[in-house]
């Protein structure tokens, strides 16, 4: 299979790369290479390129900024996706587009699933979620939901992200400031990569899928885990939602089943698995 990867060089697509290399050739695209913003830019190279499949993990992830400037949210996160739907189309190839639990107002008691509907709250969360509707263009498109994503290639760039942090802060031996109130379903990149080969290769029907490790946990909880794995003793300080005073709101109960992947015979190791293999990578 011929893959087009866009985004190539950001936490989720180096490790995308990793995992399809084997099998597959890759055409790696990073921000320098290619303008996503610019719709002639992707057509033009895609065009080239001739793809059997598109895998997009370019996407602008400043919640909080977002806030502030949402015309480039929508232009990264949505109007970039139609561009590349579109440059699907031209070349009949199919669309990988990763999504975000914050498509959900997180106001649910128990797991969301793909056919609940979305509420987003933010600039951040509607641009994703336009993102989505865009991507359906494509001939053939799965949309994956993935969530506090982790991980990352050894000698790639510093993986970012809560996880990153709340790494640091214990084996640095400083307090490490964790929600005790939202819940989430974390998402480790290396499961996320196998599960979107597996999707592809074995040709699954196309639609939304919830990518996140199975569970569910509270950031203290996974902060917990998390110290356990690397033994040692952390400096956890609880704090509730409310009191962050953040720009961007954030849903507070945010478990994302991932059953419909299950019923493709893909199944998310559960997030303490997925923590155990982070540490012992690092």
């Amino acid at each position: 299979m011929r893959i087009a990867l866009v985004g190539a060089e950001g936490q989720l697509g180096a490790v995308i790369a990793r995992e399809f290399y084997s099998g597959h050739e890759v055409i790696e695209f990073t921000h320098s290479m290619l303008d996503v913003t610019s719709d002639e830019a992707v057509r033009g190279v895609i065009g080239r390129a001739k793809p059997d499949a598109i895998i997009n993990c370019a996407a602008y992830n400043d919640v909080d900024g977002a806030e502030d400037h949402p015309v480039d949210a929508l232009n990264v996160n949505a109007f970039a996706v139609r561009g590349l739907a579109r440059a699907a189309q031209a070349c009949n190839a199919a669309l990988v587009h990763y999504s975000t639990d914050f498509v959900f107002d997180g106001k649910a008691s128990q797991p969301y699933t793909e056919t609940d509907e979305p509420n987003p709250r933010g600039a951040y969360a509607a641009s994703k979620l336009m993102g989505e509707w865009f991507a359906a263009d494509a001939p053939r498109a799965y949309v994956l939901r993935v969530e506090s994503l982790f991980g990352s290639v050894r000698g790639a760039r510093p993986a970012k992200g809560s996880v990153a942090s709340i790494l640091k802060a214990i084996q640095t031996g400083v307090e490490a400031r964790v929600f005790e109130d939202r819940t989430i379903s974390p998402t480790y990149v290396f499961d996320a990569a196998a599960a979107t080969r597996q999707l592809l290769e074995r040709s699954a029907p196309a639609g939304i899928y919830h990518c996140v490790n199975s569970g569910s946990c509270t950031w203290l909880e996974l902060a917990g885990e998390l110290a356990r794995q690397l033994g040692i003793e952390p400096k956890l300080v609880p704090v509730r939602m409310a009191d962050a005073k953040l720009r961007a709101e954030r849903p507070m109960f945010c478990v994302m089943s991932s059953a419909k992947l299950a019923g493709q015979g893909i199944t998310m190791p559960a997030w303490q698995d997925a923590i155990a293999r982070y540490v012992r990578a690092i």
